[in-house]
């Protein structure tokens, strides 16, 4: 009798965790999409064919889905909800011309540039992270402190230094 009760308490207390991990994103593909390689980040691959936007890294599938990330080692699922702090970086460098369907706000950004991931996770993400390869102004130099978004040296010049970049 203890056996059966324990049996039947660790089913009710997995189902459900089970149940909210996995994830069906509503894409069935009913075969691996060509891969093709991000040349400006050369670990991950991209799946132009996909419906989604889809990326491959690290043995894994990625897929960008309603603003969130969600990982699978098959190309159709499971999907498992990702939270933002465990994305790894190479995928989070991809420029936001590979994403198959960007939200509509990104059409703004520079799409040679990766998505401003400071500015949809905010300070707090972007400070954890070290977050430093795009600076949330679009000009993905690495040295921007992502407080600002006009250009200039902060002081309110907005001076260049004559070749292109802002001082």
């Amino acid at each position: 009798m203890y056996v059966c009760i324990v049996a039947l308490l660790a089913f009710f207390l997995v189902a459900p965790a089970h149940a909210q991990v996995h994830v069906d994103i509503g894409i069935h593909l009913p075969a691996p999409p060509r891969l093709v390689v991000v040349p400006e980040v050369r670990a991950v691959q991209y799946a132009p064919a996909a419906p989604i936007s889809m990326f491959f890294y690290g043995g894994q599938y990625w897929a960008f889905v309603n603003g969130g990330w969600r990982v699978s080692a098959g190309y159709d699922g499971p999907w498992i909800i990702v939270a933002p702090q465990f994305v790894p970086r190479p995928i989070l460098l991809v420029p936001v011309n590979y994403y198959h369907v960007p939200p509509g706000h990104w059409k703004q950004w520079n799409k040679h540039q990766p998505p401003r991931w400071g500015n949809e996770w905010g300070r707090e993400w972007s400070e954890k992270r070290g977050w430093k390869a795009q600076d949330d102004r679009g000009k993905g130099d690495g040295k921007g402190d992502g407080k600002g978004h006009g250009k200039g040296d902060g002081k309110g010049h907005g001076k260049g230094d004559g070749k292109g970049r802002d001082k």
